[in-house]
């Protein structure tokens, strides 16, 4: 290119501004426009880009979201319950043993016994043939197959962190005053576990929601570049490195917004669980 081309390039990108005024004539089309700039990366607009991975991103990242918690409370209220128990000690050590083994040591090994038992190491979210194949109940299925190594793995770590919040906090309120005049009264304990210790100990857990709907979003780059996944940790890490500055910026975004979405989902399931935050709302 001549001097002349790149200086003609470099105005229509608006690069000869200021950085304030380029971010608000970025923001400006955004909202007039829902134009989100183009990606150099991929020859096309950022929204196409966007739309191409973000439905993949969420189905893996609500999926693990899902898990995280389907195994995390029931198997914190247990170790509390049970505590010192043989079962206690077998998922406390299990908990320390997945916060402490990195994502990607751990998305090796998975794929090396998938390949050495099943002879697949289920690289990818789909087989060669489904991956451009129309929607279809052998393609979700070959989905949920895929899934099952990448949710593990990012799901590990934060499953063993909230595993050790919930015993924490079910340990703590096993033995609060409403929870023995309850027993006293003659309440079945199945009755006092879940309306008493286990509605307060999952304050801690839903509280954190909202940044736990950004990192399970934008916490797997290294898992998904290793196990190969089309999803948006390896589009944003090739975007910084790329200098794609409208791809990354509004990766970015996006996980500004969905950040305010979780906490609100959390103050509204807050709100829900406990009393007292509906009585001061309520007083308010």
């Amino acid at each position: 290119m001549t001097q002349a081309e790149m200086d003609d390039m470099r105005s229509n990108l608006g690069l000869d501004r200021p950085v304030y005024e380029q971010y608000f004539v970025w923001v400006k089309k955004i909202v007039l426009h829902g134009d989100f700039g183009f990606s150099f990366n991929y020859n096309k607009p950022v929204l196409a880009v966007v739309k191409q991975y973000m439905g993949l991103t969420l189905v893996v990242s609500l999926v693990t979201m899902v898990f995280q918690y389907l195994i995390a409370i029931p198997v914190g209220i247990y170790t509390a319950v049970k505590q010192y128990s043989a079962g206690d000690y077998f998922f406390s050590g299990l908990s320390f043993i997945g916060m402490a083994t990195p994502n990607f040591l751990l998305a090796i090994i998975l794929m090396f016994l998938s390949y050495t038992w099943f002879g697949d190491p289920l690289l990818g979210l789909f087989s060669n043939e489904y991956v451009n194949a129309p929607w279809s109940m052998d393609k979700v299925v070959d989905l949920a197959k895929h899934l099952v190594i990448p949710v593990i793995v990012i799901g590990l770590a934060s499953t063993a962190d909230l595993i050790r919040v919930m015993r924490g906090q079910m340990l703590d309120e096993l033995n609060k005053p409403n929870v023995v005049t309850a027993r006293a009264k003659g309440v079945s304990e199945t009755k006092i576990l879940l309306k008493y210790p286990t509605r307060a100990a999952l304050n801690p857990i839903v509280s954190t929601f909202g940044w736990s709907l950004s990192s399970v979003f934008t916490g797997s780059t290294i898992t998904a570049i290793v196990l190969n996944l089309p999803i948006q940790g390896p589009v944003m890490y090739n975007a910084l490195l790329g200098q794609d500055m409208y791809l990354a910026g509004s990766w970015l975004l996006f996980m500004a917004l969905l950040t305010v979405l979780g906490t609100l989902i959390s103050d509204i399931l807050l709100a829900w669980l406990d009393p007292k935050i509906r009585t001061e709302f309520r007083g308010n």
